[in-house]
This record gives structure tokens, C-alpha cells and sequence, in this order.
């Protein structure tokens, strides 16, 4: 499954930014995550809005899916489609666990191929985001984009058994751990203190590597 394209190319490939920002007067920050494929924009937006090409590289969804619907992705996150312009951008709310925050896909192309660009914005926890920083939620994105990447690439589904197993392994490590130091080194751009940024990111690379014990 993991043949179609190299995963440690794929994670250096992805462009991460950090940003801080407000929403209704409270304080958040932006996770932002850029990509460029070698597909079209009218298959790239096609791979991330149809229900189904969606489970053949992310997770299975339901729900009433248009614009003013509601979505729900199996074990993950649920909420509101907000905004969807073909071929341009998703925009959704990302509810997960009883939290809120925001979720914005946008499209362009660019040199023959597509530029892919993921915002996500939340709350800001200072207990969790000191813990594991923007990693949390950008090495599981950079997962994500992987799998598109290999799903555009060769048509395959993404097998999450396979995947699960993949993500401890040497190569799921590396990849996990150039992803996790990455959006250490975007979070003290945007004004972390380095020593904290590199621990929270240590801490999220390690939830994402480890594999949890045999009940």
C-alpha cells in the first residue's frame, strides 16, 4: 500500500505554519498545513468531498452531506458543513470529544498540479497545547495528507489496520518524528518558547509512535 509514494518525501513535502488568532473575542490558534499534489484540482476537490472517495483514504462518513448538512466521520470528528465552493474550499466545524473549533480546506492550482491547503483553528488550551503543542492535531493531519497523497497517486485504499501497524514501525516513526519536530520549530515561530515547544512536540511524536498495550 505504501509503494506508490515515499512517505518520508511526502511529510517533507508539506509546508507548516503556526498562527495565533481570535474567535468571538477568545484567543486561538491556527494549525496550518500546505501541500502540493500532481492532480488536477477538479480530482483533488473530488477526493476531499466525495462520500465516496473519502473513507478510501481517510476514515468512513455519513451524514447529510451539503452545504448547511451535517457530517460525521466514524470514531472522529462530526459538525457542520459550513461552506463548500467547487472546486475552491471546504469549510467545516470540527466537533470532537465536546470540543469546537474550525476546520478550512482550500484548493489552487498551481504548475500543472494542486496546491492543498489545510487551516485548522481552535481554542486555546494552555494545559494541552503545552503538553503536546500543535502536533496533536498536525502530525494526525499530516497523516491524512499522506494518504490522499498515496490515494491520488495510485487509486489504492488506505487499509487502517495496515496503516496502525505502519505508524510504529521505523518508517511510521520517522515520519511521524520529522512531522512532530517540524510543527515544534513553526510553534516557536509564532512565539513559543523553544525549550517548551521541543518537549510538547517530543510528547506528541511519542502518542503517535507508541503502540498502546494488549488489553
Amino acid at each position: 500500500m505504501f509503494d506508490a509514494v515515499d512517505p518520508i518525501g511526502a511529510v517533507e513535502a508539506v509546508a507548516r505554519e503556526v498562527r495565533t488568532g481570535e474567535r468571538d473575542g477568545k484567543p486561538t490558534r491556527l494549525v496550518v498545513a500546505r501541500r502540493t499534489y500532481k492532480a488536477d484540482r477538479a480530482d483533488v476537490w473530488d477526493a476531499v468531498t466525495s462520500p465516496d472517495r473519502i473513507p478510501r483514504w481517510f476514515l468512513p462518513l455519513s451524514g447529510d452531506l451539503r452545504e448547511g448538512g451535517r457530517y460525521q466521520l466514524e470514531g472522529n470528528a462530526g459538525g457542520e458543513i459550513v461552506r463548500c465552493d467547487a472546486p475552491a474550499e471546504l469549510a467545516v466545524t470540527w466537533e470532537f470529544m465536546g470540543g469546537l473549533s474550525w476546520l478550512d480546506v482550500h484548493l489552487s492550482e498551481a504548475g500543472g498540479g494542486t496546491v492543498l491547503e489545510l487551516v485548522h483553528e481552535a481554542p486555546v488550551d494552555p494545559e494541552f497545547w503545552g503538553q503536546f503543542g500543535p502536533g496533536a492535531v498536525g502530525i494526525g493531519w499530516d497523516s491524512a495528507l499522506f494518504g490522499l497523497d498515496l490515494h491520488l497517486a495510485g487509486g489504492e485504499d488506505v487499509d487502517q489496520a495496515e496503516a496502525e501497524k505502519w505508524a510504529v514501525g521505523p518508517v511510521g516513526v520517522r515520519f511521524s518524528t520529522i512531522a512532530g519536530e517540524s510543527w515544534g520549530e513553526a510553534a516557536i515561530a509564532d512565539g513559543d518558547e523553544p525549550e517548551a515547544a521541543k518537549a510538547a512536540a517530543a510528547n506528541a511524536i511519542r502518542f503517535f509512535t507508541v503502540a498502546p498495550e494488549a488489553p
